[in-house]
Formats: C-alpha cells, sequence, structure tokens
C-alpha cells in the first residue's frame, strides 16, 4: 500500500484517522544513525509504526526496530513528541491519517541486520550523509533534534 505524505498543505485531505506511533534514532558504535528505506513512498526513514492495543509506547519502538530491521534495541531517552495537525499521511486505502508520533532513543542490543517487507534497503548513516538522502521533513526534524543534543525533549 502506497501513501503520501503532506504538510501544511492547503490541497492535503482530511484526516479519518488518528494513530499513536513511535519511532526510535538508532545509533551504532560510531555514531551513525540506522535509517530505512520506505518501500510505501521510497522516502529514507526513521524505523517506527503504530502502537497495538498490548504494547507501550517505548514496547511500540522496540518492537518495531525489530520488526523492521532485525535488531533488538533498548531505550535510552526521549528525543520528542511529534504532533503537528498539518503533518497529513493518505494511503491509497482510503486512510487519511494525523500521526501521534513518540521519538525515543535506542542502543542495539542484539539481533542481526534484515530488511522487512516494509523496507528496500537498510543503512547506517553518518550525520554528514543525511541531507544527501531524500526524506519527508518531519523525519529531518526529529534528526536534528536528536543531533542537537537538547537538555529537553522537543514537544510538539
Amino acid at each position: 500500500m502506497a501513501r503520501t505524505e503532506y504538510y501544511d498543505d492547503p490541497d492535503a485531505p482530511e484526516p479519518n484517522s488518528l494513530v499513536v506511533a513511535a519511532s526510535a534514532v538508532v545509533t551504532d558504535e560510531n555514531g551513525r544513525i540506522l535509517l530505512q528505506r520506505r518501500r510505501d513512498n521510497d522516502l529514507w526513514a526513521l524505523p517506527g509504526g503504530g502502537m497495538e492495543m498490548t504494547d507501550s509506547l517505548p514496547g511500540t519502538a522496540v518492537r518495531e526496530v525489530k520488526e523492521e530491521t532485525g535488531l533488538d534495541v533498548e531505550i535510552t531517552g526521549l528525543v520528542g513528541t511529534y504532533t503537528d495537525p498539518r503533518h497529513v499521511i493518505a494511503y491509497t486505502d482510503g486512510e487519511v491519517r494525523r500521526q501521534f508520533n513518540v521519538c525515543f532513543t535506542a542502543r542495539i542490543v542484539g539481533g542481526q541486520l534484515a530488511i522487512s517487507d516494509e523496507s528496500t534497503e537498510l543503512r547506517f548513516v553518518s550525520p554528514e550523509e543525511l541531507a544527501e538522502l531524500p526524506m519527508h521533513h518531519t523525519q529531518r526534524l526529529r534528526l536534528r533534534h536528536f543531533l542537537a543534543h537538547r537538555d529537553r525533549p522537543y514537544l510538539g
């Protein structure tokens, strides 16, 4: 199922659902950031996804990282909350989602890097390489907040 992301676009469709989701900035021992190239829109993104009824928010991030990358992670901190109503995601099945995303930091504790059916590529990327990758600006915002080493999480 394909998706189109809109931001502050007057032509964006009206949302018909609100999804609570978690994402994670996973870094390796060299400070590189794990990104996936999404199959549904061909853009680079942090691993993450929707919360299930049996999940906690940190547990959602851990589960999604495992499902999408094959890696086991431990949550180490909070980058921020991302709830901007101007960010709308439209899916080909008719769902138009307004997302409520909580972005965590995480470290690898096990597993084996493996591409899932949700992505076409996985890479650890140095902060200097981020500008070269096609990515939605809401993902760039999370990465910018992470790289700023803020004293407090972003609340937005």
